[in-house]
């Protein structure tokens, strides 16, 4: 049974180093209000605008997450 009170988790700097098609499994099982994980190389540019169901996962030339995921 899910604790309807506990909030939905927004960071992830447990997922630093590891690979980004496991991060973005666990960062939509944590928080199933994210409906979009973009995965990009460290250094691309994004857009400034905030949305909850978001989250960029920048990630190196080996497909590792290099910063910390976080909503937005």
């Amino acid at each position: 049974m899910a604790d309807i009170c506990r909030p939905e988790k927004n960071q992830w700097p447990e997922l630093v180093g590891i690979k980004a098609t496991i991060a973005e499994y666990i960062i939509k099982k944590d928080n199933p209000n994210v409906e979009n994980v973009i995965v990009l190389l460290a250094g691309t540019g994004t857009t400034k605008d905030f949305r909850s169901d978001r989250v960029w996962l920048f990630t190196n030339i080996d497909g590792r997450v290099v910063e910390m995921p976080t909503v937005g």
